[in-house]
């Protein structure tokens, strides 16, 4: 057919690939007002083409799962494509040609529909502003195509097929199709439908109900200032919605959701007692027992006639923890026995001439092999089912444990629960994280503590060289931490090593003097302890000095050795002085002027001659700390160094 003028829409050509049914569909008329509230749903496909040759194609709606949907009066991005929808009959498929002033803002509306086809949110990512300062903000669409008509706006044709009609308040109207009375309305009824969804145990269709419930509300609220009375009176109806659809995602078992809606309201309510007891809850279920026990307690702060209620919770949650470690303790180890047992049986399928001809190999191998079964069992606690964030709430659950078994004097249950917390971070720091990257910092900050408490609790069960060993391995890396040093001391103080004792002691008392009558207290305990040894091994005073002098004299012949080595560099450089003497005409018993020195700081020093020569022909003395590495130069000399032929093995020196 022909293409034709639409009347009174100047820039657009209409022509009919394929003629429809019926009459032209009737829409109501009259104010914008009345016609938000009889608003026509249209329901079509569409496709967009380049007004070139070629016809490229742009868009096209039939490739998505379902049709393009509008409402008319509505206010549309497109507002042409209203009145070319409603010129159209059922079943019509008509091509329009649109001028550019009518294509503008089609980058704007396809990018959002494109979005809503991929299940994303059209309006991520955007700022409280118009359309257009939105899209320059961006300075592109995402889409290549539509940034280059947003740069230069040329006519669309557009291929319609309107496939249905439907009548005002013949569908379910969406809230962004009511108005503010209408949402105040639908509110409280949509609470009420809840709370009797509630009652029958329709948990998921009743937190539909208080969520549309929520909505509406907070659109409403939206348009308020904050502060206003209005705007505290809509956030005292969503609360109470809130807390409703929290509670039956709580019987859902989504708690997640729950953590994250009653965080939200915790922050803008920070006495909602209903919402700290919800989270407790909430965290109970995932396992995060420092949050749970926080909240809990904060519940008891808030109303104290919920305390007997708050103890209970507290009692059950340490058991659901204490139970929940027992079994993961049993299910790793049927892990560990049942890969033992596969290797066991793959080592007796073998070839029993090759298990006699390598005794030996076999006997080298059992180490191995047990160290092996120790790695499997520690991949096996740290990756069954568990990924990074389980892992790190583990960690700080065990530690909390791990703290209260401490508190009960119970040493040995700490022990196994630091050890399985630190073999967490040394999964984690291993596998999870990069080397030496922020991650890997923040999980050694998380070991130092661990390792500080598995070091007190070796301490009291009186395993004293494993203790000297952590504390040796911690001062490695924080060479100033007070408790290693402390904890590193008691341990040499046990073992009777007294030097070592005194010397982190002294360490301590330097890095916190208020230590000190506590490290008086530990010296004389240690004073007691090595008097009580050495009567049990029968030893006095003379013996144990006699010990003690053994042990001085290989640092006495290391110190004679090295005097003897400085004595022959002197000697050497008393020669070395001579012959300089003799070549600059000088005789051989003249009484020099000095010694000038040069330090490891490049500084020269001065000797007196009354320190460097005792009388003419005799040899001169100085002190071989003093002389390090000095170079020969002539008395003339402007320079700092003499000739290269000058130089000495150890220092040489410059006369004046």
């Amino acid at each position: 057919m022909e293409e034709s003028h639409l009347l009174k829409h100047p820039g657009v050509k209409k022509k009919i690939v394929h003629g429809g049914q019926g009459p032209l569909p009737h829409f109501p008329s009259g104010t914008k007002a009345q016609l938000s509230l009889l608003s026509a749903q249209l329901v079509f496909h569409f496709q967009t083409l380049l007004s070139n040759s070629e016809r490229t194609v742009i868009d096209d709606s039939r490739k998505n799962k379902h049709p393009t949907e509008i409402f008319v009066g509505k206010m549309f991005k497109m507002e042409v494509w209203e009145v070319l929808l409603t010129s159209m009959r059922l079943g019509e498929v008509a091509e329009f040609w649109c001028d550019a002033i009518h294509t503008g803002l089609y980058p704007i509306a396809s990018k959002g529909m494109r979005l809503a086809a991929q299940g994303k949110d059209p309006l991520e990512g955007q700022k409280h502003m118009c359309g257009m300062g939105n899209m320059f903000t961006g300075h592109s669409t995402g889409f290549p195509e539509l940034d280059e008509l947003m740069r230069e706006p040329q006519p669309l044709i557009f291929i319609m097929e309107l496939i249905s009609v439907g009548e005002p308040l013949s569908y379910e109207r969406e809230s962004w199709l009511m108005e503010k009375d209408e949402k105040m309305q639908a509110a409280p009824s949509l609470h009420l439908q809840g709370n009797a969804l509630v009652r029958q145990g329709r948990y998921a269709q009743a937190a539909e109900k208080y969520r549309e419930a929520v909505l509406l509300l907070r659109t409403v609220q939206s348009r308020e200032m904050p502060g206003h009375e209005d705007y505290v009176n809509l956030s005292k109806l969503v609360t109470p919605l809130v807390l409703n659809y929290c509670q039956c995602k709580l019987e859902l078992g989504e708690y997640y959701e729950v953590i994250e809606h009653t965080s939200e309201l915790i922050d803008k309510h920070k006495g909602c007692v209903k919402a700290y007891y919800k989270r407790a809850k909430a965290y109970a279920a995932v396992w995060s027992e420092r949050e749970a026990r926080r909240d809990l307690l904060t519940v008891a702060e808030l109303d104290g006639t919920l305390a007997r209620l708050v103890q209970k919770e507290l009692r059950l949650l340490s058991e659901r923890m204490r139970e929940k470690y027992r079994d993961d303790r049993e299910r790793y180890r049927n892990i560990l026995e049942e890969r033992t047992t596969g290797e066991e049986e793959e080592d007796e399928g073998g070839d029993p001439n090759e298990l006699s001809q390598c005794p030996r190999q076999e006997a080298k191998s059992l180490p191995a092999r047990e160290e092996g079964q120790r790695d499997v069992l520690q991949a096996a606690a740290v990756t069954e089912g568990k990924d990074r964030q389980q892992m790190l709430r583990l960690i700080m659950l065990l530690q909390d444990e791990g703290i209260s078994c401490i508190t009960g004097q119970r040493f040995a249950e700490a022990l196994l629960k630091f050890k399985e917390a630190l073999e967490y971070v040394d999964y984690l720091q291993r596998k999870e994280v990069d080397n030496k990257g922020e991650d890997w910092e923040s999980l050694e900050k998380v070991r130092l503590p661990l390792t500080l408490n598995l070091s007190q609790c070796r301490l009291h069960l009186g395993q004293f060289h494993e203790v000297v060993e952590l504390n040796s391995k911690i001062l490695r890396v924080h060479k100033d931490n007070l408790k290693a040093l402390y904890q590193r001391a008691r341990a040499h103080a046990a073992l009777c090593h007294e030097d070592e004792a005194r010397g982190d002691f002294c360490r301590a008392v330097r890095l916190d003097s208020a230590l000190r009558p506590v490290v008086k207290l530990e010296l004389r305990r240690m004073g007691e302890s090595i008097r009580a040894k050495h009567v049990r091994d029968k030893k006095n005073y003379w013996s144990s000095s006699q010990e003690r002098r053994k042990q001085e004299v290989p640092a006495k012949a290391a110190n004679k050795v090295a005097r003897e080595k400085g004595a022959k560099l002197l000697a050497q450089s008393q020669r070395a002085k001579q012959g300089c003497q003799e070549s600059q005409g000088q005789p051989a018993g003249s009484q020099p002027a000095g010694l000038l020195l040069s330090n490891h700081n490049n500084e020269h020093v001065q000797l007196k001659p009354a320190e460097t020569a005792l009388s003419n022909g005799t040899e001169h003395h100085c002190d071989p700390r003093l002389i390090r590495t000095a170079m020969l130069r002539g008395p003339g000399a402007t320079g700092a160094y003499g000739p290269p032929s000058a130089l000495l093995p150890r220092f040489v020196t410059s006369w004046h």
